[in-house]
């Protein structure tokens, strides 16, 4: 009998926050023989009018290839540098688009706050999003959390 290993979707941005709970997911999908998806979720904001023409979910431009490549691999690098992330680009909205992956997901991590963050705040509108209405189990990842914290969870 052959068991699948435990799915861990991880919500990337950019944000320090956001490579901070990458560098857990490394860690602990080591840890536990986990697959390990980085989403990178990007959306034209609707607040500042339609689109310009080109600008469509298909067309994902060269720059946003390029920073999940990048934090994809410092995170690695830092956290454990041996493990296979499968580099996913999602459009829509962050939370709604990583609850969506957290349905096929065994657990969700994502960040205590990224770049859409109000001063202040300890779990930003995205994380709060994902925790109450996940499909799994969620861990938010603060900035500079222990790697010895995941023995608590």
């Amino acid at each position: 009998m052959t068991t699948e290993p435990e799915l861990i979707v991880v919500g990337v941005d950019g944000s320090p926050e956001s490579v901070a709970a990458l560098t857990w997911a490394a860690r602990y999908g080591k840890a536990c023989g986990g697959a390990i998806r980085a989403l990178l979720v990007w959306h034209y904001p609707s607040a500042v009018g339609p689109a310009p023409p080109g600008v469509a979910p298909e067309s994902i431009s060269d720059e946003v290839r390029a920073t999940m490549t990048r934090h994809l691999t410092a995170a690695i690098a830092k956290g454990a540098p041996d493990a296979q992330v499968e580099p996913l680009i999602g459009y829509g909205h962050p939370a709604e688009v990583l609850v969506d992956a957290s349905r096929e997901a065994d657990l969700l991590v994502v960040g205590s706050r990224g770049h859409g963050a109000f001063t202040g705040m300890l779990v930003g509108s995205v994380s709060l999003h994902c925790v109450h209405h996940a499909f799994c189990p969620v861990v938010v990842v603060r900035r500079g959390m222990s790697p010895r914290a995941s023995a608590a969870l």
